[in-house]
């Protein structure tokens, strides 16, 4: 029978192996929650609630298995595992607690004789497609939310993370979620397409590679259901002249290396002003060098393996064309000793003399390499910013607020940051543009997405 497997970056072993759901379980499962989704979105949206908080709490206390069974699913050290499910716990208990007021009735201005108001109705099943470089992370953005509107909800995680998608469930049945209500199921991306064409399912929220975007849009193609894309990123960072360097050292280099760079939010280019440039790359330097690369469940690991060899051997390969083409790496390989061409431990490294002719100023590396460029003023910065198919993010480092709305309003971007970067906050809307995406998650926008507008004109009076 056809299965998946999800093999281990630390050291390429099997974790586990699952067979794909055959048909009749996707269209029994499609079955039971539609069942199930009829009387949830009955429920009051504070019943609601008291089960989704149960679901986080009973997620939440499986903390101690899902940290190293993080790191072996995809590399991140186990030193950052509590991180994941605290931004977990923020984003969902934040969308719980809104929920009533972003669902609201919406009422219109008082007419004699009329009753006008506008309802959030459930879409009913919303299929989630879940990347594996912030599983339980994306993945919230919209279960949680797409429950507390009303809906049902299929998981489909990555096979590099389908442990997750099984903790998923795990948490969900263990709180009595409804039958059906919740399911997580391991589909091939065959079955996937068809499930989204024909029709089973009423939106599809994806997270992952621009190509699987568009390959979810074909799926959807005459279905007539939203699909919420957050696909790559490209994002870049600008030091102003007026930064505070060393804040802006330490947090550029973590939002660069973190997560081994796997990050669709991640900084993958750094645009200085020239008055900070010589001393902003020596310290950016300095402090990648502390990087301890090796076994990330060895607590003192600091960067782990990248998620797969190729994967690591694409960025290695960005490296070299941009040595080749010019560029200048400042780090030697050879003192992160894990460090091996061929397997997914790679050693972090800082490119300068970089151009955007080079794909590691354009095409989304989604690893521990970092492009700098120095630059003369806001027009030259905001102009290469811009210049980039993505748009996910950018980030702003300067002490001038008021420079920063102006520049901000140039930047074709979903979010802006200032002074900090590779963050979502929850009250935000998480949104993309040109090739980063399409819809929004999280803050009310995301329960927009996950609902649909109902109107009511009620004419009183019909003696007139």
């Amino acid at each position: 029978m056809p299965q998946f497997t999800c093999v281990s970056p630390v050291d390429d072993a099997i974790l586990a192996s699952r067979a794909f759901a055959s048909e009749i379980v996707i269209s029994d499962a499609v079955a039971a929650a539609r069942t199930a989704q009829r009387d949830w979105r009955a429920q009051s949206v504070s019943a609601r609630a008291t089960l989704c908080h149960a679901f986080v709490d009973a997620m939440l206390s499986m903390q101690d298995e899902i940290i190293p069974e993080l790191a072996r699913q995809m590399g991140r050290p186990v030193r950052y595992g509590a991180g994941e499910l605290r931004g977990f716990e923020e984003r969902a208990r934040y969308m719980i607690g809104i929920a009533d007021a972003a669902l609201a009735r919406v009422t219109s201005p008082e007419k004699s004789g009329f009753e006008r108001f506008i309802t959030r109705e459930p879409l009913g099943l919303v299929l989630t497609i879940a990347p594996w470089n912030y599983p339980y992370l994306t993945a919230v953005n919209s279960v949680v939310p797409a429950l507390m509107a009303g809906n049902s909800v299929i998981l489909k995680h990555a096979a590099q993370t389908l442990l997750v998608g099984e903790r998923f469930q795990m948490a969900a049945d263990k709180v009595g979620f409804p039958h059906g209500l919740f399911q997580n199921l391991a589909l091939s991306h065959d079955q996937t397409a068809r499930l989204i064409g024909s029709g089973g399912v009423d939106m599809v929220c994806f997270t992952g590679s621009v190509e699987a975007g568009k390959a979810i849009e074909r799926a959807a193609a005459g279905a007539f259901i939203p699909v919420g894309l957050e696909l790559g990123g490209k994002d870049p960072a600008y030091v102003r002249a007026d930064a505070n360097l060393a804040f802006a050292v330490e947090n550029l280099v973590d939002g660069a290396f973190f997560n081994s760079g796997q990050s669709c939010c991640g900084i993958e280019r750094i645009y200085v002003h020239e008055s900070l440039f010589d001393a902003f790359v020596d310290g950016f330097v300095a402090l990648t060098k502390t990087y301890v690369l090796r076994d990330p469940l060895d607590p003192a690991t600091t960067l782990g393996p990248m998620v797969k060899a190729s994967a690591a051997d694409f960025v290695r390969r960005q490296i070299a064309d941009a040595v080749a083409a010019g560029a200048k790496a400042h780090l030697d390989p050879a003192a992160f000793p894990h460090d091996a061409v061929g397997t997914p431990y790679m050693a972090p490294q800082v490119l300068t003399n970089v151009t955007h002719d080079m794909s590691v100023m354009r095409d989304e590396s989604f690893g521990p390499v970092i492009g700098i460029m120095k630059v003369s003023g806001d027009d030259e910065a905001s102009r290469l910013m811009n210049d980039s198919q993505f748009g996910l993010t950018a980030s702003i480092w300067s002490e001038d607020v008021d420079a920063v709305h102006t520049l901000a309003a140039q930047l074709e971007t979903g979010t802006v940051f200032l002074n900090r970067c590779d963050y979502l906050d929850p009250a935000l809307a998480w949104t993309g543009v040109k090739d980063s995406g399409r819809g929004a998650t999280l803050g009310t926008f995301g329960y927009e997405h996950l609902t649909r507008p109902k109107s009511h004109h009620f004419r009183l009076d019909t003696k007139a």
